[in-house]
């Protein structure tokens, strides 16, 4: 149930402005190239260690060749109290695993949390690239991003559609 839960908010990201407290607003995210079985354990075995260095817990879920996607994993503090992080691919981005932190209940902790690990998992995967994150905290649809030298930016056709509108 968690891992629905999971995959319908990452999905509500993707899509569109969702109602949420403040701390859930995605403040960093990243594209990780995993390409095979290997990089993807290595990968899930980086977050637990992570995870568990600060006392938190790595749920994750396999695809299995029957959902959309081949990795779903969340990173939580507590009793699934607080999200740290999510990471997962989909259907059209497979073996491009989108990471993605929340600005959190704390945000220093939250921080403190996500620099180290994507350190090391840039010193790994040294093509991870950053991804765009819109003002409402959306970040934009697979095709509507394009590769740049920086990590990936909005396709200039795409941009209006994820301009701040007024009420």
């Amino acid at each position: 149930m968690r891992n629905l839960l999971a995959l319908l908010f990452f999905l509500a990201l993707a899509c569109g402005p969702v109602l949420q407290p403040p701390s859930n607003k995605t403040v960093a995210a990243y594209e990780v190239p995993l390409h095979t079985h290997d990089d993807y354990r290595r990968f899930l075995s980086i977050l637990d260690e992570a995870a568990k260095r600060e006392g938190y817990h790595l749920d994750h879920r396999d695809g299995g060749g029957v959902e959309p996607f081949t990795i779903n994993a969340s990173i939580w503090r507590g009793d699934d109290e607080e999200s740290m992080a999510h990471a997962m691919d989909f259907e059209d981005r497979i073996g491009r695993v989108w990471i993605t932190f929340p600005l959190g209940e704390n945000p220093a902790q939250s921080e403190s949390f996500r620099r180290p690990l994507m350190a090391k998992v840039m010193d790994v995967w040294p093509s991870t690239a950053t991804l765009p994150i819109m003002p409402n905290g959306a970040i934009p649809l697979t095709h509507d991003l394009v590769r740049t030298e920086e990590g990936y930016a909005v396709r200039e056709s795409a941009a209006s559609k994820y301009e701040e509108r007024g009420p």
